[in-house]
């Protein structure tokens, strides 16, 4: 894997929830300005897609914060609970929404929801790992609906964002590794925020436990235990 002599940690910086910070970078600011755009969506919902560990659920999150959503999930999704969900805020947040695909009930629960949140000026956000285009939806009205409806891809994390979040996870953990950590990581980590999040996080407890600092060597170890311990984590990894 090649790296640049230098990673640009100059991303843009945006306030998430309370003290948590967000960054903008190219792989998620198409979804940054949709979100940014809301209430003034051009329909009642927005789907946001990509793969496992992009940051999908981070801005969700951050849309949650402003909108005051509900969260419910497509896997449990059904008739029953439509009427309650927009009653708190007016907005909900539907993860894995691609699950309510090939099942009636919960496909006639989403159809509901789009139309009840269409009627008072409701909106929905919807997450899902494929596009709405390859959801394999059966009732032709919630088809039409949510194609009509925006969708946006949030693309995985390329090496200037991983790189300035491991940089901010490092930092509110009051570490700071030389850059030489960051670059190797960056080659051989799984390539998510969520890895992003659980490294830092077995490097700090790695670090506590050893009295060392966080160097190259330490980032061997802990990464050499992690492909032990976690062989079935999902993701592109590099070997060491």
């Amino acid at each position: 894997m090649s790296l640049p002599a230098q990673i640009p940690l100059d991303l843009g910086h945006r306030t998430a929830m309370g003290c948590e910070d967000f960054l903008v970078a190219p792989s998620n600011a198409d979804a940054v300005a949709w979100l940014d755009r809301w209430p003034s969506w051009p329909a009642p919902a927005l789907t946001l897609f990509g793969p496992a560990g992009c940051g999908k659920t981070h801005l969700a999150q951050v849309w949650r914060a402003r909108s005051h959503a509900v969260v419910t999930r497509g896997d449990v999704l059904e008739p029953a609970m439509v009427p309650s969900l927009l009653v708190p805020a007016n907005a909900v947040v539907v993860e894995d929404a691609d699950m309510v695909a090939g099942r009636p009930e919960r496909e006639e629960a989403l159809f509901h929801l789009y139309n009840l949140a269409r009627e008072q000026q409701g909106h929905l956000l919807l997450l899902s790992r494929k596009a709405p285009s390859r959801w394999r939806t059966r009732l032709p009205d919630l088809r039409s609906r949510i194609k009509g409806a925006p969708a946006v891809e949030v693309r995985p994390p390329d090496d200037a964002l991983l790189a300035a979040v491991l940089v901010k996870l490092f930092a509110d953990r009051q570490l700071r590794p030389g850059m030489e950590v960051i670059t190797y990581l960056l080659a051989r980590m799984e390539r998510s925020l969520d890895s992003a999040r659980h490294l830092v996080a077995a490097l700090d407890h790695a670090s506590l436990a050893a009295h060392r600092g966080v160097t190259v060597p330490l980032a061997r170890e802990v990464l050499s235990d992690l492909q032990r311990t976690e062989p079935q984590r999902s993701g592109s990894k590099m070997t060491f």
